[in-house]
């Protein structure tokens, strides 16, 4: 008896001691891209959604929905409009600051609830591999002899992809013609169709075409290069790429990649996905797809987060400005 009372008071105090998860989902997770297929958010999204199968971080499955629509307006929109629903987790960039400025849309970020940032973006000019210049300054100076503007194409209007575009006019004083796409994915597609002259894709985005050797990087958009040494080509590895400011062309940005719930969820919600993604950022996918991908690694959340992107929030509405993007 004496023996069965102490395992009763053990297991009490294991009870006790012990906090229970106060919710989980009871059904499918949907993950809103607000970008079309092929991209880079596109792309995560798929590598959260496998990450969490192959390591059974959940017991609902997750399931990726595209709602690229209106320049990802759709995405935010449809999350804006889901307050108090859990199931759904929307992997945000920078559009959620840039297009309400730009479009005037309806929407503010802190209208949805933070969940974590799991990485940081970077960016790089590509141009393509049959093109007789090989490094940023014939790329600059052949753009300048052009009887017409050099075709840049990217992702979206008013977005990164075209502020960077303006920032390269301002600094060069060379003419481009921004394109805008659905997707990272088709922005490749047409740069290796030779379509357009150059795109500023993710290193995500152009991978592919890159290692078929179709693509050549002139440099990234950042004050360090890309960390990962290891070979991409037969030649290159991300770290061989020169920072645009090496090449003369001093222009810097790197973009959030960062979950957000809906607003008007419960502490409890929260909690369990910030658990789940920081499990997520420790599984093998995770950090195979950081150097793949060539992404900077990171994790905040809570008030970190939220400094962070009150900061980020405030840069980017600086850029947007000087651009002249923001609508009036």
């Amino acid at each position: 008896m004496r023996r069965l009372a102490k395992i009763a008071a053990a297991g009490a105090a294991i009870l006790l001691s012990t906090p229970a998860l106060a919710w989980e989902p009871t059904k499918p997770v949907e993950i809103v891209v607000a970008a079309g297929a092929g991209g880079a958010s596109d792309q995560m999204a798929r590598m959260i959604q496998a990450a969490v199968q192959k390591n059974n971080l959940m017991k609902q499955p997750m399931v990726v929905s595209l709602k690229g629509a209106a320049s990802g307006a759709e995405a935010l929109i449809y999350m804006k409009s889901s307050d108090g629903d859990s199931n759904k987790v929307l992997i945000a960039y920078s559009l959620i600051y840039m297009l309400p400025l730009s479009a005037k849309i309806p929407f503010n970020w802190r209208e949805l609830t933070p969940v974590a940032v799991i990485a940081m973006d970077q960016f790089v000019l590509w141009d393509n591999a049959g093109k007789p210049y090989k490094n940023v300054k014939e790329f600059i100076d052949a753009a300048k002899a052009s009887s017409s503007p050099f075709k840049m194409g990217g992702t979206g209007s008013k977005r990164e992809d075209q502020v960077l575009t303006v920032f390269m006019e301002k600094r060069t004083g060379a003419k481009f013609v921004y394109l805008p796409y659905k997707s990272g994915g088709e922005a490749a597609t047409q740069l290796v169709g030779n379509h357009i002259d150059a795109n500023v894709n993710n290193p995500s985005e152009n991978l592919e075409v890159w290692r078929a050797g179709q693509v050549r990087p002139l440099c990234v958009f950042d004050k360090e290069r890309i960390s990962y040494k290891s070979k991409v080509t037969e030649t290159q590895s991300w770290n061989d790429i020169p920072t645009c400011k090496e090449e003369g062309l001093d222009v810097q940005y790197l973009m959030l990649r960062a979950m957000f719930l809906p607003g008007k969820v419960t502490p409890e919600q929260v909690a369990f996905y910030v658990d789940l993604f920081k499990k997520v950022s420790e599984t093998p996918e995770y950090k195979d797809y950081m150097e793949k991908q060539a992404l900077k690694p990171i994790f905040l959340t809570g008030k970190d987060m939220t400094k962070f992107l009150e900061e980020d929030d405030a840069q980017n509405k600086s850029l947007m400005t000087e651009a002249g993007f923001v609508a009036k």
